[in-house]
């Protein structure tokens, strides 16, 4: 589908027609999961996230503010979904029993993935970010891991250009010595 006749699908959803969002969702679910995969490798985590961001879609599709492509909304709703996903996982593995290792030490959360082939450094990275300047954080993801430009990131945003490209720079280096093969 092209992304005209998605964002087409997007305003007759969001002006309540049901058997549009219904196709939306069918339509966007593709993408939906390869964002989440991005973040999150093992196939069923993805999945976990995906149908996590499309009811969020479906139940917030009216904040999308049609001033971007609807996918680009979507594309920020799958990464925030796949990274709560990641949290969970990560909250979860950290209060397992130690004792359901069988007597082996348990592993470090921190260094050991809970999601086979996850970047754990960026992902802590991000949360950190997150705790300390929560503005850079969409703009940084959007950017260097997703490869959006910046335009599109200001619309998705609603900043000034110039203010993301600042976020963004700033961000990277604030993030850059957090992460593991940068040290």
């Amino acid at each position: 589908m092209e992304p005209d006749d998605i964002d087409a699908l997007a305003r007759r959803a969001q002006e309540g027609d049901s058997d549009a969002l219904d196709d939306l969702l069918r339509a966007v679910r593709p993408r939906a999961l390869a964002v989440c995969r991005g973040v999150l490798p093992y196939s069923g985590d993805a999945e976990d996230a995906c149908q996590e961001a499309l009811l969020k879609v479906a139940g917030k599709i009216g904040t999308w503010n049609r001033k971007g492509r609807f996918t680009t909304w979507l594309h920020v709703v799958a990464v925030n979904s796949a990274r709560s996903t990641y949290r969970r996982m990560k909250n979860q593995a950290v209060a397992a029993d130690p004792e359901a290792h069988d007597g082996m030490q348990r592993p470090d959360p921190r260094t050991t993935s809970v999601i086979a082939g996850t970047r754990l450094d960026l992902l802590d990275a991000m949360e950190q970010l997150e705790r300390e300047h929560p503005q850079m954080v969409e703009p940084l993801l959007l950017r260097d891991v997703y490869g959006m430009a910046y335009e599109e990131i200001a619309a998705q945003v609603g900043a000034p250009l110039g203010t993301v490209k600042a976020q963004i720079h700033h961000g990277r280096k604030l993030v850059r010595p957090m992460l593991a093969g940068d040290a």
